[in-house]
């Protein structure tokens, strides 16, 4: 079954170069198209759609906002923002909205192509370890910072998945944690997708900003 993306961007020429990409490939259709995120939300409610292209900088609703009010609907389509803006603020925001990644919109096609796949099949385009550069040093401006952690759902969480989350907000892979753990990595895997559904989160990347948002990691990495 071919991945049904939505292009979401004001600029039309973009849309067409984005759209004659993903058309040659036997496994994407470009199923829907928006000049703005108020047409985006609109066209949503009439077009399955896997995968949203979501330019950050557009006219009556932003790419953040727009991506914000996508998550919190019900088993939502996965937001891949793309902008011509390097700048850690715009990552920062869509990550917190919701989005499973972050792109500049000049990255190679296969770049691309291959960041759409990723985030069809649930993982995160954005490192762990990129995501905690950019709380790092967002952290004041997240809830509780440096306060103790106060999200009722850790407490559903093990002692041992308090741990494996703790790792990976540390930016560190199933590998790296099975070592530090003595864990097989089979076992991580494990563990991170128990935290996942326990928490109601989508990827690693959510995983990273909640621990964050509720104290326990704190900014630099360390653990509450």
């Amino acid at each position: 079954m071919s991945i049904r993306v939505m292009l979401v961007d004001d600029q039309a020429l973009l849309r067409t170069g984005f759209r004659m990409v993903l058309a040659a490939q036997p496994d994407m259709d470009v199923v829907a198209e928006a000049g703005d995120g108020v047409e985006a939300l609109q066209a949503l409610r009439t077009t399955e759609v896997d995968v949203v292209l979501m330019d950050v900088r557009m006219p009556k609703l932003d790419g953040v906002e727009t991506t914000r009010r996508i998550c919190q609907d019900e088993n939502p389509p996965k937001v891949l923002i793309l902008t011509t803006f390097d700048l850690d603020e715009y990552a920062f925001s869509g990550l917190k909205a919701g989005a499973s990644g972050f792109m500049l919109k000049d990255v190679p096609p296969g770049e691309l192509l291959a960041a759409i796949r990723s985030v069809h099949s649930g993982d995160a385009v954005v490192a762990p370890s990129t995501t905690r550069r950019l709380l790092d040093r967002f952290a004041p401006m997240l809830p509780n910072a440096g306060g103790q952690p106060q999200h009722k759902e850790l407490e559903r969480l093990t002692e041992r998945e308090r741990e494996v989350m703790i790792l990976v907000a540390q930016g560190l892979s199933n590998g790296e944690i099975a070592a530090r753990l003595v864990l097989s990595e089979a076992t991580v895997k494990t563990h991170v997708g128990r935290i996942l559904t326990k928490l109601g989160l989508r990827d690693r990347v959510q995983v990273v900003v909640l621990a964050y948002e509720t104290g326990l990691v704190r900014a630099g990495g360390g653990a509450a």
